[in-house]
């Protein structure tokens, strides 16, 4: 039996996708340098799950930039009781729902959007592409003319760690934000255990249902770039204003997208509820 590698008839068509398609064989099995990727890739959205987020790195980018910060923490108290009990990260801990309300008791004026940096399932997202969105997004509401200007203010950016996108409902309502926009990191694939999920939610309270938010999905260089992702969620932002929602009767017609800032590889999820298992 040969042990040369033998090269799979679609060989032509893996430029097109990063899926694991013809991925050739030796004898009877793979590869040695395609299993090996996988075992790594693999290795990687396992470590994705695991990985605390650094909120103290990225209060400190943040402020740099001229963000002002929170900081939350759901009712899961370490990331084994937030895996195993997702009820836990949907509701903030009494010390931080304390500290939310004292700040918004504390400041002069109720924001319209309040931007949540959450960890998820992946942290590894969070710190990776949450700040570098936002300088997009910023970008894009300070452009903003006449009265949309006046109808965009922006309150404090909330970092939750072990939070799940529920999370946001409970923060939203306690700043008194007109729209929550989560930042979280999503569940971690073999191609990507870095992708970033963008969820808009109108009026925040806790009970929100999953049909009443709208996602923005695969949010990374590789996928959604940070500006066609800003370019869909100002979209977004702009008309659940004008109509007074989100979720499913709010509908994604941005399809102008900045030339130079599609998606690579594949297309981003379409944008629409979210999926139920956060």
């Amino acid at each position: 039996m040969s042990d040369a590698v033998e090269n799979d008839p679609w060989d032509a068509l893996r430029r097109f996708t990063p899926a694991r398609i013809a991925l050739g064989r030796a004898g009877h099995a793979l590869p040695t340098a395609p299993l090996l990727a996988f075992g790594l890739a693999h290795a990687q959205a396992r470590d994705a799950v695991h990985q605390a987020l650094d909120a103290a790195a990225l209060h400190d980018a943040l402020r740099a930039r001229g963000y002002a910060s929170l900081d939350a923490h759901s009712a899961a108290p370490d990331r084994a009781h937030y895996l195993r009990r997702p009820d836990l990260g949907r509701r903030l801990s009494d010390a931080s729902r304390a500290a939310l309300i004292g700040a918004r008791d504390a400041s002069a004026a109720t924001p319209e959007t309040v931007f949540v940096i959450a960890d998820g399932l992946s942290a590894l997202a969070a710190s990776r592409h949450a700040v570098p969105l936002l300088d997009q997004m910023r970008a894009r509401l300070d452009d903003a003319s006449g009265t949309e200007r006046g109808s965009s203010r922006i309150g404090p950016v909330v970092v939750a760690q072990q939070s799940r996108v529920a999370l946001g409902d409970e923060i939203g309502e306690l700043l008194g934000a007109t729209f929550v926009a989560m930042l979280i990191g999503e569940r971690p694939g073999l191609s990507s255990p870095d992708s970033l999920g963008i969820y808009l939610t109108y009026a925040p309270k806790v009970g929100r249902r999953d049909a009443e938010r709208n996602c923005i999905s695969n949010v990374r260089p590789e996928g959604l770039g940070y500006a066609a992702a800003a370019h869909k969620l100002h979209y977004l932002l702009a008309h659940a204003r004008r109509l007074g929602l989100t979720g499913v009767a709010l509908k994604d017609d941005s399809d102008a997208l900045p030339a130079d800032d599609r998606p690579r590889a594949v297309a981003p999820a379409p944008t629409g509820p979210v999926r139920r298992r956060r």
